[in-house]
């Protein structure tokens, strides 16, 4: 059983920046895709960024702004994010689940979630 706990988040002004982490345990790597996720209010969840075998995969909306990492050693996922915008405002997961690449930012085939860190950015 994956059990994933994010840490991280916080209010910002727009333009700054925020590294979330989660730390992993009972994983192995290669085993499942890693990602992160978002929801705002309102709004269903969606997937931002995830890593699976060394590989990432971003949605467009954080393309260029957001870099997911993964430290093996550690077994903890991290999100970088610069040049945040007001609408990267939500609860953030980190999620574990799926082994092909094409499924890693789909939330319903995430097998494993954490408890979610909040971002908020003001304009």
């Amino acid at each position: 059983q994956v059990q994933l706990v994010e840490s991280g988040g916080g209010s910002v002004q727009a333009g700054g920046s925020l590294r979330l982490s989660c730390a992993a345990s009972e994983y192995t790597y290669g085993s499942y895709c890693l990602g992160w996720f978002r929801q705002a209010p309102g709004k269903g969840r969606e997937g931002v960024a995830a890593i699976y075998t060394g590989n990432t995969y971003y949605a467009d909306s954080v393309k260029g702004r957001f870099t997911i990492s993964q430290d093996n050693a550690k077994n903890t996922l991290y999100l970088q994010m610069n040049s945040l915008r007001p609408e990267d405002t939500a609860m953030y997961y980190c999620a574990a689940g799926g082994r092909v690449p094409w499924v890693c930012l789909i939330p319903k085939m995430q097998n494993y979630w954490g408890q979610g860190t909040q971002v908020t950015v003001s304009s």
